[in-house]
């Protein structure tokens, strides 16, 4: 959601002329307008309006649906990042836990083999050793039985190292990757679905639908907005002051506001002065200038009281404790 405010350039043109061209009634009385602080509610991402749920005029509370654009891309993604968050975590869980049962009992079985082999070549190589002795047969015999029995014997060792490094599971490190990995995938996932989530917007707060810029169908670029909202009590009044009466003004400060159809003023207090002139070079500043100069002044009202008053509407500013011209 994007917050803005409404600059409305033609009516401040308007109303700053008529207040450097005209001479004011009252002498503390000076001419303003009400401003509109607006939600622009867009997607970050751009796509086909499908769904558009309100019209201007209407008044949403938070949560309410909004719009919706296509998301058919990001629905997608959404689905591959998942598959692959699966499958770091299935490589995750079987370094953890090493091989499988049966791949196990398969390593087991081959010891058990290699060790009955070493047994039965201790066997033969004592035979040969003995027969040797009788000079029965010729002592390569013997060296072959030897040779066998001590490469059963290393197999046998090889065998259990490996059985042994099998119940370990996975080195620390190659676990500690698989980790990082199923981590990562995991980031994608709430990536991926945190930009699908967002082609469809909902209110914010409660509003009144100040006006809808796209209608169903059309193409909506990245993050332009899609409708305007304007909450009750984000409503301000803006008028003009000029150069010599800049001293009375201060920020917090009380003023009076009469709109046209209300009996009493309304109160509120200065929000915001402007820094610089409105409309004139600020290079100018010989005393014939000086008169026409005007700064702008913001001020707001209590939520109840701003939400009974409408944008552009023009209206007159007293400073409170200020007397009316008699």
């Amino acid at each position: 959601m994007i917050r803005r405010r409404m600059t409305g350039t033609a009516l401040t043109i308007l109303v700053v002329l008529f207040c450097s061209s005209c001479r004011r009634g009252p002498a503390d009385q000076y001419q303003g307008y009400f401003e509109g602080e607006y939600i622009y509610a867009a997607a970050p991402s751009a796509g086909n309006l499908q769904v558009l749920q309100v019209r201007r005029g209407d008044v949403v509370i938070g949560g309410d649906l909004l719009f919706t654009l296509d998301a058919t891309l990001e629905k997608a993604a959404a689905a591959e990042s998942v598959e692959r968050l699966r499958e770091a975590q299935a490589r995750w869980e079987d370094l953890k836990e090493g091989l499988r049962p049966s791949e196990l009992a398969a390593l087991e079985a081959g010891l058990e083999k290699a060790r009955t082999a070493s047994k039965l070549s201790a066997i033969e190589f004592s035979r040969a050793r003995g027969l040797v002795a009788a000079k029965a047969v010729p002592v390569d015999q013997l060296d072959r039985a030897r040779l066998t029995h001590e490469q059963n014997e290393q197999a046998v060792i090889e065998l259990e190292h490996r059985l042994e490094t099998a119940h370990l599971g996975g080195r620390e490190g190659t676990i500690a990757a698989a980790a990082a990995a199923v981590e990562a995938a995991q980031a994608r996932v709430t990536a991926a679905v945190w930009s699908m989530d967002q082609k469809t917007q909902r209110a914010p707060t409660a509003a009144r639908v100040h006006d809808t810029l796209y209608v169903e169908g059309e193409w909506v670029p990245a993050s332009r907005p899609v409708v305007m909202l304007l909450p009750p009590g984000y409503i301000k009044i803006r008028f003009f002051v000029p150069e010599g009466d800049l001293h009375r003004v201060q920020v917090n400060g009380r003023i009076e506001v009469t709109v046209s159809g209300r009996e009493t003023p309304l109160i509120g207090q200065i929000s915001y002065i402007a820094t610089a002139p409105e409309f004139t070079p600020p290079v100018i500043y010989n005393r014939e200038n000086r008169a026409k100069l005007v700064f702008m002044v913001e001020g707001t009202f209590d939520p109840e009281i701003a939400g009974t008053l409408h944008p552009g509407q023009p209206a007159d500013v007293r400073l409170a404790g200020s007397s009316p011209e008699k």
